[in-house]
């Protein structure tokens, strides 16, 4: 049976609401009310092992009750509860699963080579101590060569903030994308002025910086991800609104929670170790860290 045949057989049995009752209510604490009893159902399933004969055709009686809630709500609310589930598919589709390799976008590939990011690079991260003014700065190079500015923590807490270019350099191994990255890099797409201003200019590097700041916050709250693998959704979906005009709208939200996961391994590792050499891969969507 498909979900629109189940919804037109279960509203044939929908009660009217009593006068001046909102016909949404009865529905609503219907559904609380049979979660509940779908709660119950599994406790004595606990209780009383799962080799009870009954066991499993309660909990197939208040599933169906549950459902029959769910098809008389989206009734109520004038939904289509084949359009509700389909909706729902691809929103678990976004949060859960990353967009497979074989329909990932290369935002550069129509530029030239040196207006692309690296597909694998070896970058450098060391702490150096200014003598001015005692601060420990993080320097970045490729080669010898600094990328862009000695970094601070540029707190009152030393939270070791100085190595976020890591974040950056995570965003553009598993997101193909990084304004900040192609800005420490030098491969800006200068020959097309429009992408250049709206793609990888001051805005959008403001943006991935606010990004990096945000989680970071959420980071220092949460164990900096040593010990959990995933990130409240509806933080994921602040991070998905802050960059909806963007080329990197495109992607997933599992490709965010990803990337996000891969910059904070190679973090805490700089972190330990002060420093350390990264190997930035592209194609492999990787970060390997190096003393």
């Amino acid at each position: 049976m498909d979900f629109n045949r189940y919804q037109q057989a279960a509203i044939k049995t929908l009660q009217d609401p009593a006068p001046g009752t909102d016909p949404v209510v009865v529905p609503l604490l219907g559904l609380v009310g049979e979660v509940g009893s779908l709660a119950t159902a599994y406790k004595k399933r606990l209780r009383d092992g799962p080799g009870l004969a009954s066991g499993k055709q309660h909990m197939r009686e208040e599933l169906g009750d549950v459902l029959w809630y769910v098809a008389a709500l989206a009734h109520r609310f004038d939904l289509n509860l084949e359009d509700v589930a389909a909706a729902n598919l691809v929103k678990i589709g976004d949060r859960w699963r990353p967009t497979p390799a074989a329909d990932r976008i290369v935002f550069d590939a129509d530029f030239p080579e040196a207006e692309r990011l690296p597909r694998q690079a070896t970058l450098t991260f060391t702490l150096q101590q200014r003598d001015r003014d005692g601060r420990t700065v993080a320097v970045l190079t490729r080669d010898g060569t600094p990328c862009g500015d000695p970094l601070t923590d540029a707190s009152h807490i030393d939270d070791d903030y100085r190595f976020h270019d890591i974040f950056h350099l995570a965003h553009a191994a598993v997101l193909g994308w990084s304004p900040v990255s192609r800005f420490l890099l030098g491969c800006k797409r200068k020959s097309d002025p429009k992408t250049d201003e709206a793609e990888d200019g001051g805005r959008a590097i403001a943006i991935e910086e606010g990004i990096s700041a945000l989680v970071f916050s959420y980071a220092a709250r949460h164990g900096y991800f040593e010990n959990i693998r995933h990130i409240d959704h509806e933080f994921i979906k602040t991070i998905t609104s802050m960059t909806s005009h963007l080329e990197v709208s495109v992607l997933r939200s599992a490709d965010w929670e990803q990337a996000i996961m891969t910059g904070y391994d190679a973090w805490r590792q700089l972190r330990v170790q002060g420093g350390g050499t990264v190997h930035l891969d592209l194609d492999e969507q990787t970060l390997m860290v190096e003393p």
